[in-house]
């Protein structure tokens, strides 16, 4: 089957069909901007009053979003800061969760006109990995300490959906002895960044154990997004992306992953769409999403409108939008990543975010052949903002008092989907979390840390001994005596116990 036969049978009109509400989607542009209209001088007590609620981990309705995307007052704004914390406290204590981005294609049929990949950049040098290379960049991520990925894929017929799942298959199957000789590493937890597929294609990707789901809607301004998607292109179809999650719920993945691309339209209205898509899937599926991302739009390879965008989101707008989209959506998980400088990242985690990711590569072929970005800069997608080392940001976050996880727990035990979100919201997942997140660690520093992130992780791995042998949970369920003992074996030497 040739590119243009391939392209004319991906987007499926009865699969966009069934999820609309009287032939209309549920982004409406004239009520987002109502709302951000009517709440304009939000009361006082109103705002904390969403933000007490907010507080109880519950999902905030668009309009309440709305007055909160209209504070101003410096006072009020703090408030909310604080508050944004204290849900992820709440909600994930003070746990960051790890990952590495393995970009295994660049070649694509869409021609998104801030992107890198587009099907019209002729700078571009195109490669879609083999299994072999799939192994040995795997092998790479691993070898840094990693335990998660994420894998990334343009949309091409050379890695479909067929090929994303040989890929998943190959790097589960990867395992490396670690540097001291205790057992082995490997990636436990493959997430994948790929296109809207049909649910035909997603239950293959969920037969063969995907782990989070993710697509971006880039922007959710139908207009807006007209324009930056030829329309005789799959991309071009704004409603095929839009309802992805929902196919992808229909197909089995109970873990979907939501983002915007922010710097393609106005930061608030994003916002905005993502709360509503939050709650379409809770509308529809009795879950929101697992993670939602706000990646800022970076400077790409030969795309004008990457470094001339109109609505490109300063750094005060975006923390706000961060602390935001927290109170918003208690439950979930919120991403940075390496798109941001160092110290603005260090920043974003304060107000609530959950997950990041060090030591990237997103060129082709970059961990295995050692490139940095300047010497690989005809594959990368966009410019990354912070190129440090995965030993460099866990011990930054250790100072700071995070303490690095690579738990893959709750997965492999069935804590997903209605399950993870029922347990999120009472604050419990938090809690096994906090106890796999120490054995993780531990297993981090015995095998891959630095001498000086070894002495900080062992201070901070010692102040949440005490703090677990002392929360009455652990004990009142006879939690306690079983980390303990599991905690001692990891420190022998073994490996990938969990609770």
């Amino acid at each position: 089957m040739n590119v243009r036969e391939w392209v004319q049978q991906v987007i499926k009109p009865a699969e966009i069909e069934k999820y609309l509400v009287n032939g209309k989607d549920f982004i409406d542009v004239q009520s987002i901007f109502g709302h951000l209209e009517k709440y304009k001088n939000p009361d006082k007590q109103q705002v904390r009053d969403i933000l007490k609620k907010s507080l109880d981990i519950h999902l905030l309705s668009p309009e309440e979003t709305a007055v909160l995307l209209n504070v101003k007052d410096p006072e009020l704004l703090e408030e909310m800061r604080e508050t944004a914390l204290a849900v992820k406290k709440k909600v994930y204590d003070n746990r960051i969760v790890f990952f590495a981005p393995l970009y295994c294609s660049n070649l694509c049929v869409n021609s998104c006109v801030y992107c890198g990949f587009r099907s019209d950049n002729c700078e571009e040098k195109r490669h879609v990995l083999t299994m072999e290379e799939v192994r040995r960049e795997t092998e790479a991520v691993i070898d840094e300490g990693h335990k998660r990925l994420i894998a990334v894929y343009g949309e091409h017929p050379q890695s479909d959906a067929d090929y994303i799942v040989d890929t998943m298959a190959t790097i589960y199957a990867t395992k490396r002895v670690t540097p001291t000789g205790n057992g082995f590493n490997n990636i436990r937890r493959v997430n994948i960044n790929a296109a809207p597929m049909s649910i035909e294609n997603l239950r293959k990707l969920w037969r063969a154990g995907i782990g989070t789901y993710q697509v971006f809607q880039e922007t959710y301004h139908p207009g807006r997004y007209t324009e930056l998607h030829p329309a005789n292109t799959i991309k071009g179809n704004f409603r095929w992306r839009l309802y992805a999650m929902h196919r992808a719920m229909d197909a089995g993945i109970d873990d979907v992953a939501i983002g915007a691309l922010f710097g393609l339209y106005d930061w608030r209205f994003e916002v905005m769409g993502l709360v509503h898509h939050a709650h379409d899937l809770e509308r529809q599926f009795g879950i929101g999403p697992h993670t939602i991302s706000f990646p800022r739009m970076q400077p790409a390879l030969g795309s004008f409108v990457s470094e001339n965008s109109p609505y490109l989101v300063r750094d005060d707008a975006f923390k706000r939008l961060v602390m935001i989209l927290r109170l918003a959506v208690p439950y979930t998980g919120l991403i940075v990543t390496a798109r941001e400088r160092a110290d603005l990242r260090r920043e974003i985690i304060n107000y609530g975010c959950t997950q990041t990711d060090a030591s990237s590569k997103i060129g082709i072929g970059a961990y295995s052949e050692k490139k940095v970005q300047e010497e690989n800069p005809d594959k990368v997608q966009f410019m990354l903002g912070d190129e440090r080392s995965l030993d460099e940001v866990i011990r930054e976050l250790a100072q700071d008092g995070y303490i690095t996880s690579f738990c893959t727990a709750g997965y492999r035990c069935g804590r997903t989907g209605d399950k993870i979100m029922n347990l999120l919201e009472k604050g419990v997942e938090g809690k096994f979390c906090k106890l796999n997140a120490v054995l993780t660690f531990r297993e981090y520093l015995n095998d891959y840390a630095s001498p000086e992130t070894r002495m900080i992780g062992e201070q901070l791995i010692e102040k949440e001994l005490r703090e677990i042998s002392g929360m009455p949970f652990f004990t009142e369920k006879k939690l306690l005596s079983t980390f303990q003992t599991y905690y001692k074996r990891i420190a022998s030497g073994e490996r990938d116990l969990y609770m």
